[in-house]
């Protein structure tokens, strides 16, 4: 539950106890188990906060108000805390892209067009994204690396051409999914990963901080 949709079910009134319930339930999410010593001199404050509020009206809608945004503050804490942890897990639990897969990317356009033509749209998928990492390489836009995985294949690329970051990281999450075989996909997806290969190839790569450290004036290279 999102704090958005909390702050459609709050009630107008809550009292003390249900105000900080909700504190105490949002804060024990996993998610906020990243920092515990940070986290937990939050909750410690937020506690003390109610404890000490014996005296003073809970029962109003500023009440209500200040627990949503506190639970909303609380969530923002948590994403930007979190937020590198499931990144890295991320990266970690996708599949590598080519590995041993020594062919060029006119040869994995051809096995995807091959396996479009027969409807095995699953293939399909994998050989044009492999198709796409490859023409990357082949460009020099990335550095050829076995082992890379599709989310470190879509982040090293989209630094490099940002103009197709977000297509990038798509096709590493479709190919992510069929290679573990969580999606079932359709000419859909080969017409995305299409696109996409074409958008990759029109792109314009940026230098790369080296070369246009020297390409500077007063650069090594000037």
């Amino acid at each position: 539950m999102t704090p958005w949709s909390l702050a459609a079910d709050v009630p107008v009134q809550p009292g003390a106890d249900e105000a900080r319930r909700w504190l105490v339930e949002e804060l024990a999410k996993p998610e906020y188990r990243t920092d515990p010593s940070l986290l937990q001199r939050f909750l410690d404050w937020l506690a003390d906060l109610f404890d000490g509020a014996t005296g003073i009206d809970l029962g109003g809608p500023a009440t209500a108000a200040l627990v949503v945004a506190g639970v909303a503050l609380v969530a923002g804490i948590a994403y930007w805390v979190a937020g590198p942890v499931r990144l890295s897990r991320r990266a970690k639990a996708s599949a590598v892209v080519l590995d041993d897969d020594t062919r060029p990317a006119s040869d994995l356009r051809a096995a995807a067009d091959d396996a479009a033509a027969r409807g095995d749209w699953a293939t399909a998928a994998l050989e044009r994204f492999r198709a796409v990492v490859r023409s990357l390489e082949e460009r020099a836009v990335i550095d050829p690396r076995p082992g890379r995985t599709a989310w470190e294949a879509a982040q090293t690329a989209g630094e490099r051409v940002p103009e197709v970051a977000d297509g990038l990281e798509r096709g590493a999450h479709l190919f992510d999914d069929v290679a573990y075989g969580k999606a079932v996909v359709g000419p859909e997806a080969d017409a995305f990963l299409r696109a996409l290969d074409e958008r990759t190839l029109a792109a314009r790569p940026a230098l790369r901080p080296e070369v246009a450290s020297a390409a500077a004036p007063g650069g090594d290279g000037a």
